[in-house]
Parts: structure tokens; C-alpha cells; sequence
């Protein structure tokens, strides 16, 4: 049976490969950008993944220029702004396409297996809207810094709305339960 961790992606360096390198952690997987009043939530998902690391955890971060053209650099810029603004250490992958027709399979998979977010989708659409931007409507993505919490068996356990922060008690909660669960046999 092919779950989400065997759909291809590629390392932000270009090397390709799929989320099955990861069988058995716990994964955050966020769809991030350079250029967005978020952005600083690296920080905070930075020192999550340092915290949990060594308990089976990873952050990964997938850039993506879908939201106000906030990701408008190459692999190698975001690379490179990543480690030297936030000192990011977690897995990063090669930009791709979250919302929309053109969605990457990888997404398609995570939005289908949870199609709403926790947190406050609603008001965080309308603030968006406050700015004179246009968010997408349910259930896509809503935003940069959607996370996708993954549980050790490969299924989707959460979804957090982009305004949810990194170390949001949710959140941590959440990471905390999935940690404790032992792998389960396949």
C-alpha cells in the first residue's frame, strides 16, 4: 500500500528522494516562505526541532510561492537565507506548489487526509482579507506556515492553521502525543 511518505520530493539541495527517509519520526511538515509577516516562526520551529529531534522528531519545510509571492527566491537563495537569518538546521525541500490545480502530490495527499485546520482558520482569513489579500478558501492551505502534524505510522494526525505558532500549547501538545505512541507495525 503507498502512503504519503513514498511520494517523491526533492531536497532543497535537488536531490531526490521521499519522505520514507523519515519511517517511524514524527514530522511537522510546513509549507514556508522568506518574505512573510510569518516568517519568523523558523525561529520557533527551529528550536522544536532541536527540542524533539532526539526523540524522533523532525520539522520539514517545504518553500512555496503560492501566497502574496512571498517566496520569489531559487532553492539555493531560500538555502541560504534560511541558515544564515535563522540558523535553520531542520530538513528543507526543493520550492514547490501547495494550492490549486497544481498542487504537489505530497499536498494533495496531506489536504485530503485533513481537510481542516485547528486553530482559527476564520480569523486569520479575515485579517488576511484586512490587508487586501486573497486567501484561499477551505480546504486548501490557507497561508505560509500551514503545518501538517504526521504521526510515526505515516498518517496525518493534525493540521494546524498558519497562525498557529510552533510553540502554540496545541501544538506542542500534539508533537507530545504523537512521541509517545510507539511505531506501529505495518
Amino acid at each position: 500500500m503507498t502512503t504519503l511518505l513514498d511520494t517523491p520530493v526533492r531536497t532543497i539541495d535537488g536531490r531526490h528522494t521521499s519522505l520514507a527517509d523519515y519511517t517511524g519520526d514524527v514530522l511537522l511538515v510546513v509549507n514556508v516562505a522568506s518574505k512573510c509577516g510569518l516568517t519568523p516562526q523558523y525561529e520557533a520551529l527551529e528550536a522544536l526541532y532541536r527540542q524533539y529531534r532526539d526523540h524522533g522528531f523532525k520539522v520539514l519545510g517545504f518553500p512555496a510561492n503560492d501566497f502574496g509571492g512571498q517566496e520569489p527566491g531559487g532553492d539555493a537563495e531560500i538555502a541560504d537565507f534560511c541558515t544564515s537569518t535563522y540558523d535553520v538546521d531542520f530538513p528543507m525541500f526543493a520550492k514547490i506548489i501547495v494550492s490549486g490545480p497544481g498542487k504537489h502530490p505530497l499536498y494533495a495527499a496531506l489536504i485530503a487526509a485533513a481537510p481542516e485546520a485547528a486553530g482559527d482558520p476564520a480569523a486569520f482569513r479575515q485579517r488576511l482579507r484586512g490587508y487586501g489579500m486573497q486567501p484561499t478558501e477551505a480546504p486548501e492551505v490557507l497561508w505560509n506556515f500551514e503545518k501538517f502534524l504526521i504521526a510515526r505510522d505515516g498518517t496525518v494526525a493534525a493540521r494546524f492553521a498558519p497562525s498557529t505558532a510552533p510553540d502554540d500549547p496545541a501544538l506542542v501538545a500534539a508533537i507530545e502525543a504523537e512521541l509517545a505512541k510507539q511505531d506501529q507495525p505495518r
